[in-house]
Formats: C-alpha cells, structure tokens, sequence
C-alpha cells in the first residue's frame, strides 16, 4: 500500500526519497540524489526548497519570494516564476540531499554560495535558459504551422 508524502512526514516528520523530475538540475540530480524533506517549521524564507502539491502533483522548487500574498518559486533549471503558492500547499522543505554517499545540509557553506549565486543571478541564469530553449520552440511553432496548413489543404 503506497502512502502519501503528506501521510509519511504526518507520522515520521521526515521523507527520504529520490526525485524524478529535471526542474531542480544541477543541483538535484533527478534519479540519483536521495531528497530529505522534513516538515517545515514556520514560514518559509528566500532560498529554501519547498515541496509543494499544484494540483494532484508535487513539485520541488525553490523560494525566491515570500511575500504575504503567497509565495515565488522557481525550479533551478527554469526561468519562469510560479506566483501565489500559498501556505497550504506546502508539504515540506528540503533539509539536506544525499549525492555519490554523501549527506550535504542546506547549511552547509559550499551549498550556501551555490544558492546565492544561482539565486541572485536569476535574471542572467533566466536568460541563458530562456535561449537554450529558443530552438525547441522555433520548431514547434513551425511544426503546428506547417500541420494547420496541411489540414486546411
């Protein structure tokens, strides 16, 4: 019987698994890096990494925001922003992350500056993201083009 993340950090306080998804590259590693996420204590602050439920999934992205009105997330490897993440719909906070045996806390120092400069260089990092995916997009446009053309013939 599968339980929830919510029912697992309700009973123990604290959920180890490995994630799957490419929003938090590089430094979650999805498939590889065991995540260790423990209820969070208060509100959340700039930096932290939230686990959250957007409809009936979850996802594990980074504060960037905490105003009052909800919070701003963004994954590590996008460039667009998630508004109004509200209070409830935080399950949890990553604490530490286990890559290649080892444990690094998210008070480490190395970790620490990681985060400021992937954080406070966001509009450079937003960028350079945006235009790696540039490509992509120019040929999915064409793609649709080229499609409503050959349906309307």
């Amino acid at each position: 019987m599968s339980q929830s993340f919510e029912d697992v950090l309700a009973r123990k306080g604290k959920l180890i698994y490995t994630g799957t998804g490419y929003s938090m590259l590089p430094m979650l590693r999805p498939k590889r890096d065991l995540l260790i996420i423990e209820r969070p204590i208060g509100g959340l602050r700039r930096y932290d990494v939230a686990l959250y439920k957007r409809g009936g999934q979850y996802v594990l992205h980074r504060v960037l925001k905490a105003p009052p009105d909800g919070y701003v997330l963004c994954g590590d490897n996008q460039w667009r922003r998630e508004y109004g993440v509200r209070e409830e719909q935080i399950i949890g906070v990553l604490t530490a992350f286990v890559r290649d045996g080892r444990e690094i806390q998210v008070t480490d120092r190395g970790y620490r500056l990681y985060v400021h400069l992937w954080c406070d260089l966001f509009p450079v990092r937003a960028a350079a993201l945006w235009c790696r995916a540039l490509p992509g997009r120019i040929k999915r446009k064409i793609r649709r083009t080229l499609e409503t053309l050959g349906n309307s013939a």
